[in-house]
């Protein structure tokens, strides 16, 4: 696995969303105690780039994600309130079944599809590990996510090929 103080994710520049932009993070119940862990350092870093409008869903599994992000959108797409960017968190953990595999697959599967369609990011922070302490590091030993997947918020929307300015604000 990579070494993640190597990488150049965390010298991106905050201050790319608006003001007042509208983050919805769609989260699972299921495996809570690692999704609470990436929820608080998902809101840690939205708080540094001053972004206030948090909204949060809340759905059973990560199978459940991309179905909440879509109906969120649509119901919202021509409100006020819209949203500048979803953040889809999650935990799946491979269990003795191809459960597994079918769940990662759809989720993943999922979140590619809504990026292709919807004129907003859909940030996928979904952790796929073999076991318990595999999320407990990537949530904070050597490869943890240093509370930084919000800053994917940002830096998707303005960087997305054929983005300009305005166009979907």
């Amino acid at each position: 696995m990579a070494e993640v103080t190597k990488s150049n994710l965390y010298d991106i520049e905050p201050g790319i969303l608006p003001k007042d932009a509208c983050v919805v993070i769609v989260r699972t119940e299921w495996n809570a105690k690692f999704v609470d862990q990436l929820e608080k350092g998902c809101r840690k870093t939205l708080d540094k780039l001053n972004v206030t409008n948090i909204k949060t869903v809340t759905v059973p599994g990560a199978f459940e994600i991309p179905f909440a992000v879509k109906r969120y959108w649509d119901t919202k797409k021509y409100q006020d309130d819209k949203p500048c960017a979803f953040i889809a968190l999650g935990c799946v953990i491979r269990g003795d079944t191809p459960h597994f595999d079918y769940v990662c697959k759809a989720v993943t599967d999922g979140v590619v599809q809504l990026n292709l369609i919807l004129p907003v990011p859909v940030i996928f922070g979904v952790l796929t590990v073999d076991d318990k302490d595999q999320a407990k590091e990537r949530l904070g030993g050597k490869h943890g996510h240093n509370d930084r997947v919000g800053v994917d918020c940002g830096a998707s929307r303005d960087r997305a090929p054929g983005h300009r300015p305005g166009r979907f604000d």
